[in-house]
């Protein structure tokens, strides 16, 4: 039989009536009704019997992985998906999520089963002949219980799992509305129980937030393998994959895609597509040679310095940490006297990519003085450095790839730590290296 009890969305703590914070982690208005079902004791079996083995007497199992049709998604999870582990997909609402996941599944070599809770199977149909069908093996199901579900893929046995979406499945044991607590709690255990037991990769959407966080539970992510985070700007045809956890591989690749007619197509050469498209040479522009993961990228940081017209100057970044531009500009005040007190400074990477690498804060520093003094910067001139606090440029790792890298899109030359060039051979570079070694050195060599 079910009770009534507030569960909050933050920690799962339970409360008998609801309360505008939550006594346990102090989070406002975050209790949600629910309906919970009393568990029989009985359906969970213990553990007690189960003895500690020591760690050298555990045989290592060879872990293999099921590779997906498309290989910027295997970049992103690793090098593709592993037996029994779930993925937890989210993005906003029409970014391409489940035109994403059908490609998946239309184009593997291998069996897979499409439970939609969203779509009729004409409506799949229809979207599945604009990306062209290639697997004969793809099922469909068009249901919303997560019993009914679990029960087709123990009869076919597929070798890939899909539902789209957690927010509209069910399970009849529970007695609440769908997109609940307690019910997107459940059926994520369900189908993890399944396909832990039967080591079945289990790919799952997952609907965001207003704030752009993913809706339901926080327990949601940590019973999952893998989150994913697909991004973008529907005004533009770009998409960005990335992954914000992920038990079996890296969290710094991603995966650049291009929305098409027939669907999402890889992107090539995503330093082209990052890079600005306009042959004018204007101030508060600097590219920046990155790394991802394992892939090198130039990117292109854009810098706005404006006079305030309001009280407190504003201070806005996209794609890059605010609390790390205020202290370039702190920097900048203290080291070069430039004095941004009575100035607005907007801060943009292109092409919508966040970045978190520390060498992007010299391109930052260049857009910003550029912008100030309203001086260009040429297009054939790249920086990769990280800036400290007393104003010097440290080195910075991988500096090879992104030299090459800069060299195959054309730049002619190249600012970096001065301590980076004298700790390796770039004999083979045929653009001009010039090395810093305090941030003076910059100003004096571009703008003076």
């Amino acid at each position: 039989m079910a009770k009534k009890s507030f569960i909050c969305s933050e920690c799962q703590a339970v409360h008998p009536q609801w309360t505008g914070q939550c006594k346990s982690c102090n989070a406002w208005n975050t209790l949600v009704e629910t309906l919970v079902e009393k568990q029989n004791k009985k359906k969970h079996p213990t553990t007690a019997s189960l003895a500690p083995i020591l760690l050298q007497n555990i045989q290592n199992q060879d872990q293999y992985r099921i590779p997906v049709s498309d290989s910027e998604v295997n970049r992103v999870l690793g090098g593709g998906l592993v037996p029994g582990g779930i993925v937890l997909l989210g993005g906003e609402p029409g970014i391409g999520k489940s035109t994403l996941l059908l490609q998946i599944a239309t184009q593997a070599k291998y069996k897979v089963l499409y439970a939609s809770g969203e779509e009729s199977l004409n409506q799949i149909k229809m979207r599945a002949d604009r990306l062209g069908v290639a697997n004969a093996q793809c099922y469909l199901i068009a249901d919303n219980d997560i019993d009914n579900i679990v029960k087709q893929c123990k009869t076919i046995q597929p070798n890939l799992i899909i539902i789209d979406s957690v927010q509209t499945v069910f399970t009849r044991s529970i007695d609440s509305a769908q997109g609940t607590v307690s019910q997107i709690r459940e059926c994520t255990h369900l189908i993890q129980q399944y396909c832990k037991a039967e080591d079945i990769p289990c790919i799952i959407i997952g609907h965001i937030t207003k704030e752009g966080s993913l809706a339901g539970p926080k327990i949601l992510e940590h019973l999952v393998d893998t989150v994913l985070q697909f991004e973008g700007d529907k005004n533009y045809h770009h998409r960005i994959l990335r992954a914000h956890k992920n038990r079996f591989g890296s969290t710094d690749e991603i995966g650049i895609f291009e929305m098409v007619e027939k669907g999402l197509v890889k992107v090539e050469d995503p330093s082209q597509l990052l890079l600005s498209q306009s042959l004018d040479e204007l101030s508060g522009s600097a590219i920046c040679s990155t790394i991802h993961g394992v892939r090198p990228l130039l990117i292109e940081t854009q810098a706005l310095i404006s006079s305030s017209t309001y009280g407190n100057p504003q201070r806005s970044s996209t794609g890059y940490d605010t609390k790390r531009l205020n202290m370039l500009l702190a920097v900048l005040e203290k080291r070069i006297g430039l004095s941004f007190g009575q100035y607005d400074v907007f801060l943009n990477i292109a092409g919508g990519l966040r970045c978190h690498d520390p060498a992007i804060d010299l391109s930052i520093f260049a857009a910003l003085v550029s912008s100030y003094r309203d001086y260009a910067i040429n297009k054939s001139v790249a920086f990769a450095g990280e800036i400290g606090l007393t104003g010097e440029i440290r080195a910075v790792y991988r500096l090879e790839e992104r030299i090459k890298e800069a060299e195959r899109m054309g730049i002619t030359h190249f600012y970096t730590s001065k301590h980076s060039l004298d700790n390796g051979d770039f004999s083979f570079a045929s653009l001009e290296l010039v090395g810093l070694s305090r941030v003076e050195e910059l100003t004096h060599l571009l703008f003076e």
